[in-house]
């Protein structure tokens, strides 16, 4: 029961309380680029989770065999390698994906959090909790991506997965598309934004001030 709460434990907080794009700042590159649509950002989503638990597998399980003077450059083939698989089925199965997410399928190959995992984690713990954490990881990623990807398209074009939610103005609506939601700052903003009310909430997890400002005792204290 103890090792099962442990695993529970490993795939949920990523979630939340240790979201690695909220918390840690990771892999916020590609939060950014490819939130413009909910289905880039899915597609993104699911590259990225498949890559991050595969490659947390392979590495754990030949760990033990990795020279520490060439563990980076490993950790790197085996991403690259896995990344080029993904690349290729998409651009195989989901072409017209594959064209709008561009460049940012092969760049899952230097994300800090692809690597972060692997690193810290995978090299360190046998495959199945190896891979309990990098999936956990990679569902707290899409979490992020999804909701702003959701909330860009929505009030962007006033759709979720290319499908009309809220009818426009212009075919006699009351929805007036905000451009500035298709625009790279709008994702800033929203990340911003989903960082400040996570810690609102968990305010654990704000960074303690760097210095206290000095006191200065007021004339006649």
């Amino acid at each position: 029961m103890a090792a099962r709460m442990d695993f529970w434990a490993t795939l949920t907080d990523p979630l939340i309380r240790q979201n690695p794009v909220t918390l840690q700042i990771l892999g916020i590159c590609s939060a950014l680029a490819v939130t413009t649509t909910l289905t880039t950002a899915l597609t993104m989503s699911i590259s990225l989770t498949v890559v991050l638990t595969l490659s947390a597998g392979i590495i754990s399980v030949i760990r033990r065999h990795i020279p520490d003077t060439i563990r980076l450059i490993v950790q790197i083939v085996i991403v690259a390698s896995l990344v080029i698989v993904i690349d290729e089925v998409l651009k195989a199965y989901f072409a017209e994906i594959s064209r709008a997410l561009s460049v940012y399928v092969g760049l899952i190959t230097t994300n800090c959090l692809v690597l972060g995992r692997t690193e810290a984690y995978a090299r360190h713990h046998s495959p199945l909790p190896a891979m309990v954490d990098a999936f956990g990881n990679g569902l707290g990623y899409s979490l992020v991506l999804i909701v702003v990807g959701g909330c860009r398209e929505l009030f962007g074009k006033g759709e979720l997965f290319g499908i009309q939610v809220l009818p426009l103005a212009d075919a006699g609506g009351w929805f007036t598309p905000l451009s500035l939601m298709l625009l790279a700052p709008s994702a800033f903003f929203l990340l911003g934004g989903l960082v400040w009310a996570i810690r609102t909430f968990r305010p654990e997890q704000a960074e303690a001030p760097e210095s206290t400002p000095a006191y200065h005792a007021e004339p006649g204290e």
